[in-house]
C-alpha cells in the first residue's frame, strides 16, 4: 500500500512524497511546478522542464547531455553580445566590418562557467573580443578568413576575467 502526504503552503504550492512498495510496475507522479509546468517521473524517467532555480545539485552523473546552441548567424559588424542564458555553445558567421564582442550573464563568482564560439570566417574582417578576456601568450589568436575556428571561454570569478584559448583553428572534415 502507498502512502502519500501533502503538505500545503501558503502560495497554493505543496509537496506531495509518495512511498510505494518495490515492484516491476512503473509508477507514474505529474506534478505542476511554480509555472505550471509539469514534471514526471516514470519508472526512473523524467520528462519535462526542469528549471533548479540557482539550486546545487549534487552526486549526479550525466549520461547523453546536450548543452543548448545559441546560433547568432549572420554577424555584420558593430557589437555582438553573446547572452549565455541563451546557451553555452555559441555560433556565427563574420560577414561585414568589424565586430566587438560582448559577454553578458555568466554564473556567479565561485562557479566555472565556460562556453564555446564556433566563429566562421573570424579572420574575414576585425573581431575584437573583451578586455577581460586573457589569451595564452598575452595574444589573442589569428583567426581563419574562410573556415572554422573553434574557440572556449572560462571564468570562475563571474566575467571579471576570462580564459579564451583556441580549441581548433581552420577547423575542417578530415579528407
Amino acid at each position: 500500500m502507498a502512502k502519500v502526504k501533502i503538505q500545503g503552503h501558503a502560495s497554493g504550492t505543496g509537496i506531495l512524497t509518495v512511498t510505494a512498495p518495490n515492484t516491476s510496475t512503473d509508477r507514474t507522479i505529474t506534478l505542476p511546478d511554480a509555472t505550471g509546468e509539469l514534471l514526471s517521473v516514470a519508472g526512473g524517467t523524467m520528462t519535462g522542464n526542469i528549471v533548479g532555480g540557482d539550486t546545487t545539485i549534487s552526486a549526479v552523473n550525466l549520461k547523453d547531455v546536450g548543452v543548448t546552441t545559441n546560433a547568432i548567424g549572420s554577424i555584420g559588424g558593430g557589437t555582438q553580445d553573446i547572452d549565455l542564458t541563451a546557451g553555452n555553445s555559441v555560433s556565427g558567421t563574420v560577414d561585414t566590418s568589424t565586430t566587438t564582442f560582448t559577454f553578458s550573464n555568466p554564473t556567479a563568482s565561485d562557479e566555472l562557467c565556460t562556453f564555446s564560439l564556433i566563429l566562421t570566417n573570424g579572420g574575414s574582417q576585425t573581431v575584437n573580443f573583451p578586455a577581460s578576456v586573457d589569451w595564452a601568450g598575452g595574444t589573442a589568436p589569428t583567426l581563419t578568413t574562410a573556415g572554422v575556428d573553434i574557440l572556449v571561454f572560462a571564468t570562475i570569478d563571474g566575467g571579471t576575467i576570462w580564459h579564451g584559448f583556441a580549441a581548433a583553428l581552420d577547423s575542417k572534415t578530415p579528407s
